[in-house]
């Protein structure tokens, strides 16, 4: 059912924005900060994240590694994501503004 899934979402060329939601539904779920986040932006496998208080920017940068990993894993887990979309895929770097 998951082939049939993701040719679908291939098909109707939706898979790009559909991984960019579900990433940044990934980075709310897996870094506890969705509070003070107020804006994300994903681009060739960078997530850039705005945090609204400089305190908490600096105590999740050092775990900005451990944080790549934990929403890769999340993202393996959902049926939806295409990892080999060539626009989209899982995270390779967060970036804290």
């Amino acid at each position: 059912m998951g082939d049939v899934v993701h040719e679908y979402v291939r098909l109707m060329k939706i898979s790009a924005g559909l991984n960019r939601q579900l990433v940044f539904d990934a980075w709310d779920a897996v870094s506890g900060v969705a509070e003070y986040t107020v804006g994300k932006y994903l681009k060739d496998g960078v997530l850039y994240c705005s945090m609204s208080s400089s305190v908490v920017r600096s105590r999740i940068f050092p775990r900005r590694e451990e944080l790549v990993k934990k929403i890769n894993e999340y993202l393996m887990e959902d049926e939806l994501f295409v990892p080999d979309d060539p626009h989209t895929g899982y995270v390779r770097q967060i970036v804290l503004k």
